[in-house]
């Protein structure tokens, strides 16, 4: 007998990762669905919670720093993300989850759907 049920997906919080061309290669090698592991000198995977941040980080910082800088955009379980309080790094918007370094392989179990390139910022000439 087939069910009626569909299968629910839990209620998804969005959320923006500025990142440069090595970090967003690997993603990409990972079918869009993951992050990859922190190196050594990271021990926190900090998503940030508002794309205007995303944006200035990508910009201001992943340009100078590889010659170009991406916002990616994902969404993750909402439950799940309640374990990691709201950090706020600067200013009133600057908002971030930090995920330490040894649990991003779970808290890229709770990624839904896929990671995507929202922004593309390169040198200004």
């Amino acid at each position: 007998m087939k069910s009626d049920r569909t299968a629910q997906t839990p209620p998804t919080t969005t959320l923006w990762r500025p990142t440069g061309p090595q970090e967003l290669a690997l993603v990409e090698a990972a079918d869009w669905r993951a992050w990859p592991p922190r190196l050594p000198e990271q021990p926190i995977f900090y998503p940030v919670l508002n794309e205007d941040y995303a944006i200035r980080i990508a910009r201001d910082w992943n340009v100078p720093a590889s010659g170009v800088g991406y916002v990616t955009r994902f969404e993750a379980d909402t439950a799940f993300l309640a374990r990691y309080p709201v950090q706020q790094a600067g200013g009133r918007t600057i908002l971030e989850l930090w995920v330490p370094a040894e649990e991003l392989g779970e808290f890229n179990r709770h990624i839904v759907g896929r990671i995507e390139v929202v922004h593309e910022f390169r040198p200004q000439s």
